[in-house]
C-alpha cells in the first residue's frame, strides 16, 4: 500500500533545542532513523548517537556536539516522515536549522552535511575563544528600538541585532562590554526585560569573522545541488533554491542576523498551511505563536508525535 502524500512546510530547529535522550525512541522504532544515526557515527568517527541518547549533558551542550546532534535528530525525524509519505513544499531552519533544511531539500549529501555542521560548531567555539563575546535577549522591544539601542551601546563595544525572532523578542550579540551596555540601556528604550544568554560566543556578529572564513573554506570543498523546494534564507527572509544562492546564504549566515519573524511571514503568505517543526524541542512552535496566531505549527520529535500527526491528518485531502 502506497502511503498517502501529505505536503508540509518544514521548520528545523537550531541550537538550544537539545536534550539528553533525544532520538532514542525514534532509533528504536524507525529503520530510517537508525540508518541516519548510524551513518552519522561512521562519518564523524565517534558515537554521536550514544551522546544524544545517554549524555552527559555537559558534553551534549558543547557547541561542537550540540550542532551535529540537533542536525542528526532532525534528519532522522525527517527521513522517518518521508518514508510515511510526507513531502516538503518549502522549508526554513533557525540558524543551524538552515543546514537541516538544506539537507532535507537535497542540497547536500548527508555525510558531507553532518561533517560540515560539526566543523561549523568547532569554528564557532574557536571564534568565541579567540574573541570572547556575549548575547542577550531583549523582550518587548521593536526593531527600530533594538537597532537604535545597539548603535548607542556600540560606543563601548561592538553589539548588533543577531536574531529577529518574533515581535518583542530580539537577540543582540557582540563584545561583552557592548552587550552589557545594551542590557543596561534596554529599559530606557522600552524593553520589558533584558536577559544575557548562556552561550560560548557572539554568534551572528562580526566577532564570528574567523569562523565565517573557515566555513567559507569548508563550503567551497563541497558540491551543492539546487534545492528541491524553496528554502527561506535566514539572512534575507527570502526563498533561495539555486545552489549558488544557497552557498552565498550559508556563507553570510554566521555574520548576519537571523530574520526569523520575516521568514515565517513569507512562509505564511507563500507556503503552508501545515507547518511542522522537525526535530527536538518546541522553540519554533512558540515563536510562531508569537508571530501570528493563525500559523498552525505541529512538532514532531519522535514516534508518538508522528503517529499523532498522521492520525490527525488521516481525514485530510491528499496532494
Amino acid at each position: 500500500m502506497v502511503a498517502r502524500v501529505t505536503r508540509i512546510t518544514g521548520l528545523f530547529p537550531g541550537q538550544g533545542s537539545q536534550s539528553v535522550g533525544m532520538g532514542k525512541d525514534l532509533y528504536g522504532s524507525s529503520a530510517a532513523a537508525r540508518d541516519i544515526f548510524d551513518r552519522a557515527d561512521l562519518a564523524l568517527g565517534f558515537s554521536l548517537s550514544k551522546l544524544c541518547f545517554e549524555g552527559p549533558e555537559s558534553e551534549l551542550t558543547l557547541t561542537r556536539n550540540t550542532q551535529p546532534a540537533i542536525f542528526v535528530h532532525s534528519l532522522a525525524v525527517w527521513e522517518t516522515m518521508r518514508g510515511e509519505g510526507f513531502r516538503l513544499d518549502a522549508a526554513a531552519g533557525h540558524s543551524l536549522g538552515e543546514y537541516s533544511a538544506c539537507t532535507a531539500a537535497g542540497v547536500m549529501d548527508f555525510e558531507d552535511a553532518v561533517r560540515l555542521v560539526r566543523r561549523r560548531g568547532e569554528l564557532m567555539f574557536e571564534a568565541g575563544r579567540q574573541r570572547p563575546g556575549a548575547m542577550a535577549a531583549l523582550l518587548g522591544l521593536d526593531v527600530p528600538g533594538a537597532e537604535a539601542l545597539c548603535r548607542e551601546a556600540s560606543s563601548v563595544g561592538i553589539v548588533v541585532p543577531a536574531n529577529f525572532n518574533s515581535p518583542g523578542q530580539i537577540v543582540v550579540s557582540g563584545e561583552a562590554a557592548g552587550v552589557e551596555k545594551a542590557v543596561e540601556l534596554a529599559p530606557g528604550y522600552g524593553a520589558k526585560k533584558a536577559v544575557k544568554l548562556p552561550v560560548s560566543g557572539a554568534f551572528h556578529s562580526p566577532l564570528m569573522e574567523s569562523a565565517a572564513a573557515g566555513l567559507r573554506e569548508a563550503l567551497a570543498a563541497l558540491t551543492l545541488r539546487d534545492a528541491e523546494v524553496p528554502i527561506v534564507a535566514n539572512v534575507t527572509a527570502q526563498p533561495v533554491q539555486k545552489a549558488a544562492e544557497i552557498r552565498v546564504s550559508l556563507e553570510r549566515q554566521l555574520l548576519g542576523a537571523v530574520r526569523w519573524e520575516a521568514s515565517m511571514r513569507w512562509l505564511k503568505a507563500n507556503a503552508g498551511p501545515l507547518f511542522i517543526e522537525i526535530g527536538p524541542g518546541k522553540v519554533l512552535k512558540g515563536l510562531a505563536r508569537s508571530i501570528d496566531k493563525e500559523i498552525r505549527v505541529e512538532t514532531v520529535d519522535g514516534p508518538e508525535a508522528l503517529a499523532a500527526l498522521r492520525a490527525a491528518e488521516s481525514g485530510g485531502a491528499a496532494g
